[in-house]
């Protein structure tokens, strides 16, 4: 067996000629190099387990945090002419300031005396209801007197048939009487006339009987004739009495359609009225409408229309004005993946365009120039863009927001979550795992023992 150990060529050539093995000689700088990738490495092993608070960040602009707040575009309510502005861009308005003026271009309300002539018809229609009015009244106190009327007539004819009826009673005893008086009157005749045959009476005698037997016919006969007559009356007053309540139907029955035609006419002209009324009204409100009025103070910001004498629709943006007194908030979006992590009154940290700052996303205690806010609400829908709009307020907690901070600036926020080790967010950004998070219970619970 072949002995390496002993086959040195140490003794016979020195290695330290060769640069080559010169090379592989461990040098002091070589440890140090060494020791220097142990130190960074140490480092690096330790940085990996500091605490890294999770986030997400999301491009927002400043706005009012109450819709009236929000810059706004003044409308004309009425079409019109432009005859003067009152105004210019950058002036300041106080609430009911006029804007500008309007001159009419509808025809039908250029006359300049529409307000009187509308009011006189008005007042003449006024009239004519009163007039019906006092038609009904005297249509009323005609059926009034038409009731009373027919009550005295009623009274006076039952009386009339009361008293037929007791001539008939009266005249039916009389006829009874007579016919009685006949029978005795022939029975006296005929006893004469058998004692004028005996010779006990004399011609002159029978003669008068006989005259007084014709006079008993004659009676009976007039009585009868008188009872007839009564019978007569007797219907003639059934038929007058029942003439009256016929006759009181027909004039109730024509007093009542006047009436009730007069009351048709009053409606309608009360109609009228009201009508009138109305348009009254809307001409009266459409002559204020003239005078453009700014509807809260502020600054006009932008003269969208321009120019004298250009016309203007209806609902036509005039100016645009940015309220004097306003809360500002930040409008930002978040996408519907995120929208677990955030909850009202959680705290967002913002940088404003125009103010500079050195942010540290994973350690917000070590930046600078950035500024704190709170969640103040979340929509419940999605907007247009497919995501979830948030407002955020200034955190009362922290250093208030620029003075110089105006509405429409960019804001870029920072939404803070839960603390982790950096190298799980390193582990979970590789494998794009969303945030960690908590059930809404969970979070709930956590809040209050911070509290």
């Amino acid at each position: 067996m072949l002995n390496i150990s002993k086959n040195s060529v140490k003794g016979y050539i020195n290695p330290f000629l060769f640069d080559s093995y010169r090379m592989t000689i461990p040098s002091d700088q070589s440890r140090k190099r060494v020791r220097i990738l142990l130190y960074i490495l140490l480092a690096v092993f330790v940085f990996l387990f500091l605490p890294w608070t999770q986030n997400f960040r999301s491009q927002g602009m400043v706005t009012a945090l109450k819709p009236e707040h929000r810059p706004q575009t003044v409308h004309s309510v009425i079409p019109g002419r432009i005859e003067k502005w009152y105004v210019q861009e950058g002036d300041f308005v106080q609430k009911g300031d006029t804007i500008m003026y309007l001159s009419e271009i509808k025809d039908q309300y250029m006359d300049p005396a529409l307000l009187e002539r509308t009011r006189m018809q008005v007042s003449a229609k006024e009239l004519s209801v009163q007039s019906y009015e006092e038609k009904i009244k005297a249509q009323e106190q005609q059926l009034r007197a038409l009731e009373k009327n027919n009550v005295l007539r009623k009274e006076q004819a039952q009386n009339k048939l009361q008293q037929a009826r007791l001539s008939v009673q009266s005249d039916s005893i009389m006829l009874e009487a007579e016919k009685v008086n006949l029978t005795v009157a022939e029975r006296q005749y005929l006893r004469m006339e058998k004692l004028y045959e005996e010779g006990l009476k004399s011609l002159t005698d029978l003669e008068t009987r006989r005259i007084k037997l014709q006079e008993s016919q004659a009676k009976k006969i007039s009585a009868e004739n008188k009872l007839l007559s009564s019978r007569n009356e007797v219907i003639s007053a059934t038929l007058e009495l029942n003439a009256i309540d016929n006759d009181f139907s027909d004039k109730l029955a024509k007093v009542n359609s006047e009436k009730f035609t007069a009351m048709s006419s009053q409606f309608d002209a009360e109609a009228t009225v009201t009508k009138l009324q109305n348009e009254l009204s809307n001409y009266t409100v459409r002559s204020g409408m003239y005078y453009v009025l700014a509807p809260q103070s502020g600054y006009v910001t932008k003269a969208i229309q321009v120019g004298l004498g250009e016309t203007i629709k209806e609902g036509a943006e005039i100016v645009s004005i940015m309220p004097q007194n306003y809360s500002l908030a930040v409008e930002m979006y978040i996408d519907p993946i995120d929208l677990p992590l955030v909850d009202v009154g959680d705290k967002i940290r913002f940088i404003f365009d125009g103010w500079p700052a050195i942010v540290f996303s994973g350690w917000p205690q070590l930046s600078n120039g950035t500024f704190g806010g709170r969640v103040y609400a979340i929509d419940n829908f999605t907007s247009t863009n497919n995501r979830y709009r948030l407002l955020i307020v200034p955190d009362p907690d922290e250093e208030p927001w620029p003075d110089a901070l105006r509405i429409g600036s960019g804001a870029d926020g920072i939404a803070l979550l839960n603390d982790v080790p950096i190298w799980y967010e390193i582990w979970r950004q590789m494998n794009g795992f969303p945030p960690d998070y908590y059930t809404l219970k969970e979070v709930r619970e956590m809040k209050n023992q911070t509290k």
